[in-house]
């Protein structure tokens, strides 16, 4: 709308404006009215002059806009959705990508080129891409009369590099003939004349700036991990865009984890990957002498490999290993203070991160912008238990414009109606580390409140310990946070720790979870005087550890993604939309499930209630009905062993099911297509439902028959 709501009215010649002010101004009103409509008139006039172009217009209008020019749907990736929500828009822009649409006559023209193999794969499936042609690779005689020394080399045992990058998207090595042709459903080869290779990256590379290093005080003072959880995280590169239309993309242009051998540049780490705004940089206090600058000077960076912490950096010098995310000072010249930023890789923005995420908060609410762990400790005693009624405000967002780590022991009480937001500003992922404080009671974050108050973390990642929700709180909405399952983590990403992440006591709190990460959630309440409290999931993952059982059944008390904690059912009704369930489920009703995975057994008491669609369910369970769910689906008609090898092959496969490894709970190559396409839309189940992946492959595979050269056979390679 406009600024001002009185141009009309200002048109008007004084004397009109004057009589009408004496009348109490009914003239002003009316032509705010006409204003308002004029505007959405005007609006709309706009609005249909950018129609006309594909850069600017409406999404529902890009079909139609491919249709001028040529553009055809690929039947394989699916039907549009009929759905004017958020989840039709998002179908309908995978099955027709703008980018596609508005650069098919420049492809037309470069047709046969293998740097648009390259582009397709950007512009159609948003993945970043490598074109390989396999017949350079070939060991074959070459003409003495045109001699490229640069292919067909054979194996050289001293060269670490290419050894390195053997069988890969970037190999240099010769290969034997492969008769086997490259996109073959059963076994796909790959080194023959006409094999074209599309390697695709699907995990991003997301940023972590100007954050503290963790010390790994069991290895020594003197070692340290880029995660601030400990952990051992590969680093990935930060792609670098390439210089010219026809350039082949290289390591540097694509989001791969960083080679030992690549960072390392003559025995120092190499400009390429260190210094500011680049993959990797480590900041110090004072070190190594008092008036050095805070950066690191890629002199003193040694590459290493620190698998067990067995190498020792010279004096002056650092040794850092970019596969696990290692750093290793000299024993007995230590830093007072490190801080890093590098990138790791993940799917998808979701749990807490520095990616671009909606903030949204309630009119008239009261912005408390902090920094530092002093600002927040004074921003945060409003709501401290036992503060004066006077001072909390009605309506807060206490935001978080840091990426720093906040040890702090955190108990929050809200009053009656007042609402209280805690997150992260946009591209910042700060850490709040519960340590335990005290002797005589848990260190939870605990959150009270009153009737009607509201509780919202937007943007955190919480450490150490988990969440604690009592009292008469009316709402907490946990969205794009991560409550890290299993409180802390190990060198290898196992969870240290089997408690809850979020705990519900004596609450009638509706709560919600939103894009996010987080442990076991336990509820208890009083099963005789308490109704079931709500409980909303959705695009998120909640881990409580593998299951052990084949089919999915659980020990009682062990890996309970959702319960009591006593072998009981909780008291929630819950709602579960696009979201993977690692562990058991133990709840009272479900009101709807749908296009989710539930890897534990699922034991609802009332049964009559509700229903589960295009969901992964184990057999083991006990759920309302269930409509085109697995495996019932593929199981409906077999018996007997059939059946259960039936059973065995639907079950989802996972590339790994431990949070802080990069491919976390990303379906597996080989898993089922009942699952990878069993959601109602056909896209994936689970909660990479979103990214629409099988839609996106289907748009590639079909548009690189279209545009490569005749005679080739071009198979797209998923790298990660």
């Amino acid at each position: 709308m406009t600024a001002n709501p009185d141009r009309f009215y200002e048109l008007l010649p004084a004397i009109y404006r004057l009589r009408d002010g004496e009348r109490g101004e009914p003239l002003r009103a009316l032509l705010r009215v006409i204003a308002e409509q004029a505007d959405v008139l005007e609006q709309d006039i706009d609005q249909l002059y950018d129609n006309w172009f594909i850069e600017t217009c409406q999404d529902w209008l890009v079909p139609y806009i491919g249709d001028l020019v040529g553009y055809t749907p690929v039947a394989e990736a699916g039907l549009p959705s009929a759905n004017a929500g958020e989840e039709g828009r998002l179908l309908n822009k995978a099955l027709a990508p703008r980018a596609e649409i508005a650069n098919i006559v420049r492809y037309r023209r470069r047709k046969g080129t293998l740097a648009l193999l390259e582009q397709l794969a950007n512009d159609i499936a948003a993945w970043p891409a490598r074109a390989v042609e396999y017949y350079a690779l070939l060991g074959w005689t070459q003409n003495i009369k045109h001699l490229r020394p640069e292919r067909g080399r054979v194996v050289d045992l001293r060269n670490s590099t290419a050894l390195a990058r053997l069988h890969g998207p970037f190999d240099e090595t010769a290969h034997g003939v492969d008769l086997r042709r490259i996109h073959s459903r059963y076994q796909a080869g790959r080194y023959n004349l006409p094999s074209v290779g599309l390697f695709v990256w699907r995990l991003k590379a997301y940023s972590v700036t100007e954050t503290p290093a963790c010390c790994v005080e069991a290895a020594g003072p003197h070692c340290y991990a880029f995660s601030a959880l400990g952990n051992d995280q590969p680093l990935y590169t930060a792609p670098q865009p390439e210089s010219h239309p026809w350039h082949i993309a290289e390591e540097l242009n694509l989001p791969v984890p960083i080679r030992r051998r690549a960072f390392d540049d003559n025995g120092h780490a190499s400009l390429a990957y260190y210094g500011e705004g680049r993959s990797l940089a480590i900041w110090t206090s004072g070190w190594p002498t008092k008036n050095s600058p805070p950066l690191l000077a890629a002199e003193l960076i040694i590459p290493a490999d620190l698998s067990d912490w067995r190498y020792k950096p010279p004096r002056g010098k650092v040794a850092v290993d970019p596969l696990l995310g290692r750093i290793a000072f000299p024993p007995k010249q230590l830093p007072k203070k490190v801080w890093v930023s590098y990138r790791y890789g993940f799917s998808a923005d979701m749990g807490g991160g520095e990616y671009r995420r909606p903030l949204r908060q309630m009119s008239g609410s009261q912005l408390i912008r902090v920094s530092g762990q002093e600002q927040l400790q004074k921003a945060l005693l409003p709501w401290l238990a036992g503060a004066a009624a006077d001072d909390q405000p009605v309506d807060a967002v206490v935001e978080i414009a840091d990426c720093g780590v906040y040890v702090l022991p955190i108990a929050l009480e809200l009053k009656a109606g007042h609402s209280l937001q805690l997150r992260a500003a946009e591209m910042k992922r700060p850490i709040i580390r519960l340590l335990d404080w005290q002797t005589d009671r848990p260190d939870s974050f605990n959150v009270s409140g009153g009737a009607g108050s509201r509780m919202l973390l937007d943007g955190l990642l919480i450490a150490g310990r988990g969440v604690l929700v009592e009292g008469e709180l009316g709402s907490l909405t946990i969205r794009h946070s991560t409550l890290v399952p299993g409180w802390t983590l190990d060198s290898d990403c196992r969870p240290e720790r089997t408690e809850a992440s979020l705990q519900l006591i004596n609450t009638q709190a509706c709560v919600t979870v939103e894009h996010s990460i987080v442990g076991p959630v336990q509820v208890s309440l009083d099963e005789v005087n308490a109704d079931p409290l709500m409980l909303r999931i959705a695009d998120s993952i909640v881990d409580a550890g593998e299951c052990t059982g084949e089919a999915g059944e659980c020990e009682e008390g062990a890996c309970e993604a959702l319960g009591s904690g006593s072998g009981c059912y909780a008291q929630v009704r819950l709602s579960v939309k696009r979201s993977t369930i690692l562990g058991c489920v133990n709840t009272h009703a479900i009101d709807l499930a749908e296009d989710s995975i539930f890897m534990g057994q699922v034991s609802v008491a009332r049964r009559q209630i509700g229903c589960m669609r295009f969901c992964y369910v184990p057999p083991v369970s006990r759920t309302p009905r269930r409509f085109q769910c697995q495996p019932d689906m593929a199981t409906r008609d077999l018996a007997g062993d059939e059946k259960l090898r039936e059973q065995r092959r639907v079950k989802p496969q996972f590339n790994s099911q431990r949070y802080g490894t990069s491919s976390y709970c990303q379906l597996a190559h080989g898993c089922a297509e009942e699952i990878t396409r069993g959601s109602g839309d056909q896209s994936e189940m689970g909660v990479f439902h979103d990214l629409f992946y099988p839609q996106r492959l289907a748009n590639l595979s079909a548009r690189l028959q279209e545009y490569t050269p005749a005679a080739t056979d071009a198979g797209i390679i998923v790298a990660s």
